[in-house]
């Protein structure tokens, strides 16, 4: 019974001063209601996984539209609600096998169950004829951290093999690299992106679960198909040939060149590591079917009555995975959490500050982003063709996968210590009787994962913070089961549905009503949140503000 009461007394603090910040804002609070209708819509069947280029992001993108407008917002690119995101849509076909040909037998790695291949090349086929593999490490090329992995190596026209993450994880040594906590150069983009820059013809990097964050599963399913890119027409700034093998295939590539690598990574780390050329060769072709498209950013946003020419972007992906490969006898990639979720959220805060009697004194934006399923395209479009200009852009907060298992205790901030907007969160999350912690995976690299990074890449200070730790009644186990059970057996699954059985809007609502109080604390002051030292944006908000 003292149990119960206490449970109940801290309902009504919570519940009290949530009450008072609302009051504080002018602002009705975001509606539960609301949330599970807009769930109810865009995860559902009819909506066909939200996958640009198809039928499904033809009535996403109308039903945004439809709410933003019903709620009385402004268009927010002129006179329209939508920003054309040009894409090329490239379904790769690679080979059923990979021959890796030199040593005493070939290894033939099959398509799928050993390797994913494709390519970003806009072309019809490209190939990987006995290209010579080099192993380089973690593919890293990082100066302020003395290290490079391609040091004394020319890898012009040969495949790189690389790890997955970056040397930091799993040393033991916070003070390397940044420990635990993945830093850019540990992200598969980056890898991709040095071994083009070193003038490599293909890169393969080496799956393992822990230190990607995901697995094979999610792999195969991410890179096999139908896969969209921004449409950069001229530009083949991408090796031919990009994939991802498995750890077992690895060990099997390893053996064939005659050494044990069971321990490749430890060895990876070392500071006197050297890459090296395997002595073996790699052949596969990727044939590709070329489709080119436009799809679309939503976006609307309530005019500031005082600084109107500053801004505070509010962002959420409403894109998931379409229609793809059968699991369980269902083939409809809802994408319920990921990310009709933040999206809902998005449409609630978006509600209910159209209901201010006070409007903001700067301008709120709201902005649902195409594409980050395939790599955050929608975001790095908008990043690259901006509407609002970055350097007056004050904040972007960002709403990936909000919880739906009820109110949270913590709010976890993703990429915590990069910018003072924690700060502020962390000010709301008290008064609604909460704790603000990091990200307790930081070796996933979540900060890197989803539409904010866009935003951070070009200098604007980012928000990525969410409930996802500890029930307010339940604790911290209820909540850790829920998401293991998530991560294995939903995510980026047809498993990924709206489950009245246990789903709740409670704990949504308070994470909206939370992020939207930030929002309106950033519009409606005269000061500008500023990346922390030591954050790797600074310096480029820095450049933009001169």
């Amino acid at each position: 019974m003292k149990k119960l009461l206490s449970i109940l007394s801290f309902g009504v603090i919570a519940f009290s001063c949530q009450q008072q910040t609302a009051e504080e804002t002018n602002a009705p609070s975001v509606s539960e209601e609301s949330l599970k209708a807009h769930i109810h819509v865009l995860s559902s069947d009819d909506f066909q996984g939200r996958k640009p280029f198809t039928e499904g992001e033809i009535k996403t993108v109308n039903y945004l539209a439809d709410q933003f407008k019903s709620y009385g917002l402004e268009p927010g690119n002129g006179d329209s609600y939508s920003q054309e995101v040009p894409m090329v849509e490239l379904t790769a076909m690679p080979s059923e096998t990979m021959t890796i040909s030199g040593g005493s037998e070939d290894v033939v790695l099959n398509v799928l169950d050993d390797f994913v291949a494709y390519t970003e090349r806009v072309v019809e086929e490209t190939s990987l004829n006995a290209s010579e593999l080099v192993f380089a490490g973690y593919g890293v090329v990082a100066p302020e951290y003395g290290w490079n992995d391609y040091e004394g190596l020319d890898v012009k026209g040969k495949t790189v093999i690389v790890l997955v993450n970056d040397p930091g994880f799993a040393s033991g040594d916070s003070t390397f690299f940044k420990g635990e906590t993945m830093t850019y150069y540990g992200r598969w983009t980056y890898k991709f992106e040095e071994a083009a820059r070193q003038g490599a013809a293909g890169c393969l990097i080496i799956h393992e679960t822990v230190p990607a964050g995901y697995p094979w599963l999610v792999v195969r399913n991410s890179w096999s198909g139908a896969s969209l890119y921004l449409d950069q027409s001229g530009e083949n700034f991408q090796p031919d040939v990009l994939g991802w093998i498995t750890r077992d295939a690895a060990i099997r590539i390893f053996e064939a060149s005659g050494q044990d690598m069971k321990n490749y990574g430890e060895m990876s780390r070392s500071v006197d590591f050297k890459p090296f050329s395997l002595g073996l060769n790699a052949t596969v072709t990727v044939k590709n079917k070329i489709k080119r498209d436009q799809s679309k950013n939503v976006i609307a946003k309530i005019t500031g009555t005082e600084r109107p020419d500053e801004y505070v972007i509010y962002s959420a992906h409403w894109d998931h995975l379409g229609i793809g490969q059968e699991i369980d006898g269902d083939s409809i990639y809802n994408g319920a959490h990921d990310n009709a979720s933040g999206t809902a959220t998005m449409l609630g805060i978006a509600e209910a500050m159209s209901k201010m009697k006070t409007k903001p004194k700067r301008t709120v934006v709201f902005l649902a982003v195409t594409a980050e399923e395939q790599g955050l395209l929608g975001s790095k479009h908008y990043a690259q063709n901006p509407i609002y200009p970055p350097s007056q852009t004050v904040a972007n907060i960002n709403m990936d996968g909000i919880t739906a298992w009820g109110p949270m205790k913590d709010l976890t901030v993703v990429g915590y210590g990069q910018s003072e907007l924690e700060d502020i969160a962390e000010d709301v999350a008290q008064t609604q009787g909460r704790y603000i912690i990091p990200d307790p995976d930081p070796g996933k690299g979540y900060f890197f994962r989803s539409d904010h990074f866009q935003f951070a890449k070009v200098g604007i200070p980012a928000l990525y913070a969410s409930g996802s730790y500890e029930h307010m009644t339940k604790g911290v186990d209820y909540i850790d089961s829920l998401n293991q059970i998530y991560l294995n057996t939903q995510y980026h699954r047809p498993q990924d549905e709206y489950d009245p059985s246990y789903w709740t809007f409670d704990g949504m609502a308070l994470d909206g009503n939370l992020l939207m109080e930030v929002g309106l604390r950033v519009a409606n002051s005269e000061d500008w949140p500023a990346w922390k030292d030591g954050s790797e944006f600074k310096s480029i908000r820095e450049n933009s503000m001169k």
